[in-house]
């Protein structure tokens, strides 16, 4: 071997044993940050919501409230540098010279919490994922042998973050593959795969239980048109969900005094609030619910409003708390409407039909179809839906209603929230 070969062979053992590092890092910190951002939300939100149950006066305070300390932390401590979600993730993958900045990991930190717990009806999930690919992007700027691997170390951190949140490592590495990457090299295949295992190793030893806790026992063929249905359903109303967003992004961004649109964003909240409580933050509260009750559940004209009126307004109440400042995105919420969309179905095709179908199931499905459809990502969607039950039993129903889900969105609208961009001609 000669002298120079054995130099090149050295640098590259170094610069493997450097990515093992970095990756184990990303890992750790991503994982870290999505578990604490999900337990203060979880806690604080439950505390906030709580209070308007015992004081409705605190629906009209809390997204007022939340909404203009947001923007006031914009404006004096992150001198009036705006989060974009995820499409900044995008614009770094995509440029050279465009990095994630330090700032992003606190900003999008604190305002996803204080969206959620003051009843910002959107997710934590897109303040998880930015902050956490600001992790890689940090990580990757430190050491100019990574320079060739930005976007792996972000998609490191991405997929750490969403084990973190899910409990599921295969999401994680599927939704950088299917969302922020769309490719993988050896190098994506090594630093993800560290990452997610050390993030599911921090779940798996902080003892983090599944979000729904769903006993599914068995589903039957005679369901699968059903299931078509509902996946077709799901598309649509994903089309739906991103409309809304974009349009109203379109509609507040003309108007010129920041407080008009926190003013505009609350009041829309708050009255949302007073009809359907179950639209308050992320919505996970009520999904646990209806998970509970759906069983027991008989469909009757009141409870049709109900899940209509629901279905209807999420995107509107999530469109008006992203308009008007607040931080997230469309994962809590198409999870929801898939959760209200899958029992709504179910209960009508018993009820009118007497189709015998398992209402627990088209929850289940619905929420993963929704979020196939919403991200044009049907295999994170999967993963993701199955890691928040911690049942694979409706794996294939889930995989059907999802690709179809998503080409029926994609026929109707070929956009999603992260990849529109207002050069398109609408």
């Amino acid at each position: 071997m000669t002298k120079t070969s054995q130099i090149k062979k050295n640098y590259q053992l170094i610069k493997f044993q450097k990515l093992v590092i970095v990756s184990i890092l990303i890992g750790f910190l991503s994982a870290f940050l999505g578990v604490s951002l999900k337990r203060m939300t979880e806690y604080y939100e439950e505390i906030f919501f709580h209070q308007t149950t015992l004081s409705p006066v605190f629906i009209i305070v809390f997204p007022f409230f939340g909404l203009s300390i947001i923007y006031f932390l914009r404006e004096y401590l992150f001198k009036k540098k705006e989060n974009k979600g995820i499409k900044e993730i995008f614009e770094s993958t995509n440029s050279k010279s465009k990095n994630l900045p330090n700032y992003k990991i606190p900003s999008h930190f604190i305002n996803g919490l204080l969206t959620v717990i003051f009843g910002g009806s959107t997710g934590i999930e897109v303040s998880t994922v930015v902050a956490s690919a600001t992790i890689g992007s940090v990580a990757q700027r430190k050491q100019n042998v990574f320079k060739q691997y930005k976007t792996e170390l972000i998609c490191a951190g991405v997929a750490a973050g969403i084990t973190a949140l899910f409990s599921s490592p295969v999401a994680g590495i599927l939704f950088a593959i299917e969302v922020i990457s769309k490719k993988v090299t050896r190098a994506f295949l090594i630093s993800n795969l560290i990452a997610v295992t050390i993030a599911f190793g921090l779940v798996f030893l902080l003892n983090e239980k599944p979000l729904f806790d769903v006993a599914i026992t068995i589903w039957h063929l005679k369901s699968i048109p059903y299931f078509i249905l509902l996946g077709i359903l799901a598309g649509i109303n994903s089309v739906y969900l991103t409309r809304c967003v974009l349009f109203f992004k379109s509609q507040f961004s003309k108007i010129q005094t920041h407080y008009f649109k926190i003013l505009l964003g609350s009041a829309i909240l708050s009255i949302s609030l007073f009809a359907f409580p179950q639209l308050y933050g992320e919505g996970y509260h009520a999904i646990k619910t209806i998970f509970i009750n759906s069983n027991e559940a008989i469909i009757s004209l009141p409870l049709l409003l109900t899940f209509i009126g629901i279905i209807l307004l999420k995107p509107i109440v999530t469109s008006a708390t992203l308009a008007s400042g607040g931080d997230g995105g469309v994962f809590a919420p198409s999870l929801f409407i898939g959760a209200f969309l899958g029992l709504l179905v179910a209960l009508v095709l018993n009820k009118v039909f007497i189709a015998n179908v398992i209402p627990v199931n088209f929850m289940v499905i619905g929420m993963a179809a929704v979020l196939s459809a919403s991200i044009h990502a049907p295999f994170t969607a999967i993963f993701l839906v199955c890691g928040l039950t911690n049942d694979y039993t409706l794996f294939i129903p889930i995989l059907a209603a999802c690709l179809i889900s998503k080409y029926t969105a994609k026929m109707i609208y070929p956009y999603t929230v992260y990849t529109f961009t207002p050069s398109i001609i609408k």
